[in-house]
C-alpha cells in the first residue's frame, strides 16, 4: 500500500457510506460498513458498531454488539485511532492499530494491520502495548526492515501521546 490516495470525490461527504476493509499478512482480516464522518485529505474518521460476531473480551476491555467505534485513519500516519464507546455513549477507551497509511478507493478504506496495538482506557489509567510478539513473529523486520521500523516509530508515538495530559484528545483534535 501507498501513503497516498485517490480524492475521495464529490459524493464523499459527512454520513456517506463506505467500506473498512482491514489487511493483515496479504489477506482481509474483515470487511464492515461505515459511515463516513469526515475527510480532510489526510485523515478520514468513520464510525461504525462493533462489525464482528458475539463478544470479544480481551480481558482488559470488553467489545460486543451495540459497542459503537470511531475510527480515525491516517493518509500519512502509521497508526489508526479507534474511541470505544458503549450504545449508550459511555467511553471505553481507544483502541489504537499500528497500521501502514490508509488508502481511501471506490468507496473502501483499505488499511493493512502490522499486528502491534495499543489500548488506553477512559480513564487513561491503563496504557497497554499489545501484541509485541505476533509482531516479532510475522516477519516483517526481515521482509520490510523501514516498515518494520515505522511501526516501532508508531506504537511508540502513540504511547507518547496517550500518556501526555492532553491524551489522545490532543491527536484527534488537531
Amino acid at each position: 500500500m501507498s501513503a497516498s490516495s485517490a480524492d475521495p470525490g464529490p459524493d464523499a461527504g459527512p454520513d456517506a457510506g463506505l467500506t473498512v476493509v482491514l489487511v493483515k499478512a496479504g489477506k482481509t482480516k474483515i470487511r464492515y460498513p461505515a459511515a463516513l464522518v469526515a475527510d480532510d485529505g489526510t485523515r478520514v474518521t468513520v464510525r461504525a458498531p462493533w462489525a464482528a460476531p458475539g463478544v470479544r473480551d480481551f480481558g482488559f476491555v470488553r467489545f460486543e454488539p451495540g459497542d459503537v467505534f470511531t475510527e480515525h485513519y491516517w493518509r500519512d500516519a502509521w497508526f489508526a485511532v479507534k474511541e470505544v464507546r458503549t450504545g449508550d455513549g459511555e467511553l471505553k477507551g481507544w483502541y489504537c492499530d499500528v497500521t501502514r497509511p490508509a488508502v481511501l478507493r471506490d468507496g473502501e478504506l483499505i488499511v493493512e494491520d502490522l499486528d502491534l496495538d495499543l489500548w488506553v482506557s477512559a480513564d487513561r489509567c491503563d496504557v497497554l502495548r499489545l501484541d509485541e510478539d505476533e509482531f516479532a513473529e510475522s516477519g516483517l523486520a526481515q521482509r520490510d526492515p523501514a516498515a518494520a521500523r515505522a511501526a516501532v516509530a508508531a506504537l511508540d508515538e502513540l504511547e507518547r501521546l496517550a500518556r501526555a495530559p492532553e491524551g489522545l484528545t490532543g491527536l484527534l483534535g488537531r
